[in-house]
């Protein structure tokens, strides 16, 4: 299928931009706190690898680093399912058959890769189960 490789190569930018923001963050900690914990408290300057530690010990103590919103995934956390097939639902025959061939040219994929779907031996049209 030719969506695989478009997926490892979003895996492998994701894992590189995390990657860069973790240094990035690093940096932020190690500045910030060789700029204010010696001079206010006569305390060590900390490295770069030291800095990185500090942040994934604050993420274990504090639990930082990832989002607290209550967006659509927050409401819809494992149904994700459910909520494309009610999507998919309340199109209408000539919306269905435009997805269709947008992901039939994007990644190759055909109706029958849908889950759910069955052809209507009457009129050529897909029905749910």
């Amino acid at each position: 299928m030719r969506c695989r490789g478009r997926w490892v190569g979003k895996g492998a930018a994701f894992l590189v931009v995390m990657l860069a923001v973790l240094a990035l963050l690093s940096f932020v900690v190690m500045g910030l706190w060789n700029a204010l914990i010696p001079e206010l408290f006569h305390g060590p300057t900390v490295q770069f690898w030291q800095a990185a530690g500090l942040l994934v010990l604050c993420r274990i103590l504090f639990g930082g680093f990832r989002r607290h919103g209550h967006g659509w995934h927050h409401h819809r956390h494992g149904r994700w399912r459910e909520y494309l097939r009610e999507h998919w639902g309340s199109l209408t025959p000539e919306e269905r058959e435009r997805l269709r061939a947008k992901l039939r040219n994007r990644c190759g994929w055909g109706v029958e890769d849908f889950p759910g779907e069955q052809p209507d031996s009457h009129s050529g049209e897909q029905t749910k189960p």
